[in-house]
């Protein structure tokens, strides 16, 4: 008996299960607003499946203490560990901006209009208020945390144009617009490396920042970051390699989204929280 997994036919099953499931929605659905709920569906459940179990997947709107919303996301990657309350009215997520890492568009094909709409509903969200407040950890008291990055991409399954023209699509895309990542299942995934400045992140342990200093470092960061590159998988692989960045992005460039700071939700009722017991 081996005692090897061959782990390129592992990924290989992978992508073709997806591939077929995604063909057969699109191929038996007529109706245009079931098709593209199937499709939503299809990727919820599938990242749901695979991702770590401290990330929530679901349809949602964004929101914010002062009461902004965000368009509707067709998938947003959350957190519900230190963004604790996720309101369901009428079978739809309302998320705390606070607890969002990632915001995926979800569309048939990868192309110039999809592209563009898929900026307008990342930026819907990247440019709501966000808070950061301390945490106890352990028994220790850590001061609050920059915000976190929030990935925006785009899903798909097919895509008729070029890498060439993707590219040309992507660059385009400016500031709180821009993509991170992407996969047209059956064809390509993408990811974007820009030239960007981390170090603003650095916060000195002895500076207190307002939640509005927080929000103007996340926004200098966006408007500053250029594209550097942009890299292709292969057609073969395009799920793998998208799932493999996706998590590497997660786990690795955000780690953990700042605490949200609860006393800024609770001006919405004119109730102040007690922070100590």
């Amino acid at each position: 008996m081996s005692n090897k997994i061959d782990l390129r036919q592992m990924f290989n099953g992978l992508q073709t299960q997806m591939v077929a499931q995604l063909n057969t929605n699109r191929s038996f659905i007529k109706h245009p607003g079931s098709k593209g709920d199937s499709l939503e569906n299809t990727w919820i459940d599938w990242l749901r499946n695979y991702l770590p179990n401290r990330y929530c997947v679901d349809k949602a709107i964004v929101i914010d203490c002062k009461g902004q919303l965000s368009d509707q996301i067709d998938l947003v990657i959350y957190d519900q560990t230190f963004t604790p309350f996720v309101f369901k009215q009428n079978g739809i997520f309302y998320i705390p901006a606070e607890g969002v890492y990632a915001v995926f568009e979800v569309k048939p094909d990868l192309n110039k209009g999809n592209i563009v709409y898929a900026g307008d509903k990342i930026e819907s969200v990247r440019k709501l208020f966000r808070t950061s407040t301390n945490i106890v950890d352990r028994g220790r008291l850590f001061k609050p945390r920059a915000l976190t990055k929030i990935l925006g991409g785009i899903l798909t399954i097919e895509t008729k144009i070029t890498d060439t023209t993707i590219e040309g699509h992507l660059k385009k895309l400016k500031n709180l617009k821009s993509i991170d990542i992407g996969c047209a299942v059956n064809h390509k995934s993408f990811y974007v490396d820009y030239n960007k400045d981390d170090s603003i992140f650095n916060i000195p342990k002895d500076n207190d920042l307002t939640h509005e200093e927080h929000n103007e470092l996340i926004n200098t960061f966006y408007n500053s970051r250029t594209v550097k590159d942009i890299e292709f998988s292969k057609k073969n692989n395009s799920l793998v390699t998208f799932f493999l960045q996706l998590t590497r992005y997660l786990q690795q460039s955000i780690g953990t989204v700042a605490a949200i700071d609860l006393s800024e939700y609770a001006k919405a009722i004119n109730f102040e929280i007690d922070e100590e017991i």
